[in-house]
């Protein structure tokens, strides 16, 4: 077991990690309340240029509680939020914490298919949404138990000026709802809290279920992470402690999205439970993200390899001044040694007086829970472990500790390990094991090695999974939609490497007998798979091929498939330059 001690990089820079923390007891929400009460000045957050004091906040999420007991919303109940970062999001969130009710993130751009099995698998009785995706909802509805239906709306939370000029674009492209829609507005929703004067609260413990997260597990099959309080207050106080330059009021823009441990984790409840302060970013572009962070001066920011990919490339940060910043995070997919040192190099060009940090974590533990120290970097690392957090490397999928150096399975434990996969007792327990040290250890099914210092390094994943612009896509999923459609006989799905995403998704097609394998059929297909996958995870391309490589046990041989395309573009590149000179 690898337990930060004194010697460890945390300790002895910018003032001591604590080696232990005492965690906070109770609901995300209090802890929320009682930062509001020590920093009453302070700015909650700021959204398209209306800031939100933590008074004020507290204040609209009570609003938001009342209603939601209103509507008939009891404790244990799952409330559906497919939000991007806006105000409603954050007063729903933790309205859902204060009632008791658990909160059941989901993509806002999720295919309708996608929506009705999150709502089914969560057994929602509400949900909230965004105007622009009501038609999604409504035509999926009937196939669930979903009572209530709350629809948002960005211009609800704009000052006017910005929302004259929002209506004048953005909000001009979202089709309007019929005003007999069985629906219920915001501002309405928001109102019906008036009938409501008492015993809206329900006490909760760190131990309650709070969360629910979507991730393929180990298997690649999704399924609900059930995340409690102690797991999201822990991780604020973790990474608060590892940063120790962190302090009340510093700003952080929260562009990672909230259905995502990392944004919900780390950029949303670790700011406004630390007393910080998020700029909520709805939908966000290289462009405007870069425009936000000299904006607001930010402090924190936090993104994903191919963002700060783009980010580099953009005129607009040729003059940035990016001496504001204290610390500038990479996740959600490994960030490449060249990649680090361009945008090292970029940083220290604009005045920052920082290096990017690379960190690892899983959905099981609601998000990082390994970071690279402030002062020290080791090439290829993502860091050490978060105080209370211990990692070990095992011969994969066992409790047999590897020596220093070499590759095994990482494991995971500590205070933000998830309760379980929602009704999936077999995975969990695979899953989840406790071993003879008393601690409960999370198998990855990631692949690393750690030094004598603690630092560890990721090395692969032994689960099959692509990694899209920091979304976990996986293959079988997809695999199993296109296998479904009555044109398909067999499909396999891969990932291939892109200059943006680092990896797109492309699906090969075995065509069942009689179906034509041209464009029309591809186009049928695309449009198939469009109404059951997320736009993150749709297939750039479908090649047809009259059969597929098989193992010997007779399992589609995805890895021939992948190396074929490796191939192909080894054999494409010689001629890049050529091209280039042409032109």
């Amino acid at each position: 077991m690898t337990e930060i001690t004194a010697k460890t990089p945390w300790a002895g820079h910018t003032g001591d990690v604590p080696l232990h923390l005492d965690y906070f007891d109770g609901s995300m929400f209090e802890a929320l309340e009682l930062v509001a009460k020590k920093y009453p000045r302070n700015i909650a957050f700021d959204f398209m240029g209306r800031s939100t004091s933590y008074p004020q906040m507290i204040e609209e999420i009570k609003k938001c509680a009342r209603s939601l007991k209103t509507i008939g919303v009891r404790a244990g109940d799952k409330v559906t939020i497919a939000m991007p970062n806006c105000p409603q999001a954050i007063y729903m969130f933790y309205a859902v914490n204060l009632v008791g009710g658990i909160a059941n993130m989901i993509h806002p751009l999720s295919a309708e298919k996608e929506i009705e099995f999150y709502l089914n698998e969560s057994e929602s009785v509400t949900a909230i949404t965004l105007d622009q995706f009501y038609n999604k909802f409504e035509s999926i509805r009937q196939n669930t138990k979903v009572v209530n239906i709350i629809i948002a709306s960005v211009k609800d939370e704009l000052s006017k000026p910005v929302r004259a000029g929002y209506m004048l674009t953005e909000g001009r492209k979202i089709a309007k709802i019929p005003k007999d829609a069985p629906v219920i507005r915001w501002k309405e929703f928001m109102n019906m809290g008036k009938a409501c004067f008492w015993n809206y609260s329900v006490k909760r413990t760190g131990d309650d279920p709070a969360v629910i997260l979507y991730s393929g597990g180990t298997t690649g099959t999704t399924k609900g992470i059930v995340l409690t309080n102690k797991n999201f207050n822990a991780l604020g106080q973790q990474v608060i402690a590892a940063n120790p330059m962190f302090n009340p009021g510093d700003k952080m823009l929260a562009a990672m999205p909230l259905f995502h441990g990392f944004g919900l984790g780390v950029c949303v409840h670790t700011m406004l439970s630390q007393g910080g302060r998020c700029i909520l970013v709805p939908r966000f572009t290289a462009k405007s993200y870069a425009k936000l962070i000299t904006k607001y001066h930010c402090n924190f920011i936090a993104g994903v390899p191919t963002l700060y990919e783009a980010l580099l490339r953009l005129p607009s940060m040729e003059n940035a001044d990016l001496s504001s910043l204290k610390g500038v995070f990479s996740g959600g997919d490994s960030l490449s040694i060249e990649l680090k040192k361009k945008l090292d190099k970029f940083l220290y060009a604009h005045g920052a007086p920082v290096q990017v940090r690379e960190g690892y974590g899983t959905t099981e533990t609601v998000t990082a829970c390994c970071l690279t120290p402030p002062h020290m970097f080791k090439e290829g690392s993502i860091g050490v472990p978060f105080p209370d957090t211990y990692i070990k490397i095992v011969e994969p999928g066992t409790d047999k500790e590897v020596p220093y150096g070499t590759e095994g399975e990482i494991l995971l434990a500590g205070p933000t390990v998830m309760k379980e996969y929602m009704k999936h007792p077999d995975e969990t327990a695979q899953t989840l094991r406790r071993h003879a040290d008393g601690l409960t250890w999370v198998y990855t099914g990631d692949l690393g090695t750690m030094d004598a210092e603690g630092f560890v390094y990721f090395r692969g994943r032994a689960k099959r999974m692509i990694v899209s612009s920091g979304y976990n896509v996986y293959p079988g999923q997809i695999e199993n939609i296109l296998d479904a459609n009555e044109m398909v006989q067999m499909s396999c799905v891969i990932g291939i490497p892109d200059a943006y995403r680092m990896q797109k998704v492309k699906a090969f097609v075995k065509l069942a007998a009689g179906i034509p394998a041209n464009d029309a059929t591809r186009q049928a297909l695309m449009s198939y798979c469009s109404k059951h996958i997320a736009k993150y995870a749709m297939p750039c391309d479908i090649e047809f091929r009259d059969e597929l490589p098989k193992t010997l046990v007779g399992k589609v041989a995805y890895r021939v498939l992948e190396e074929e395309e490796q191939a192909k573009r080894a054999a494409e590149a010689p001629a890049a330059p050529a091209e280039e000179e042409k032109k």
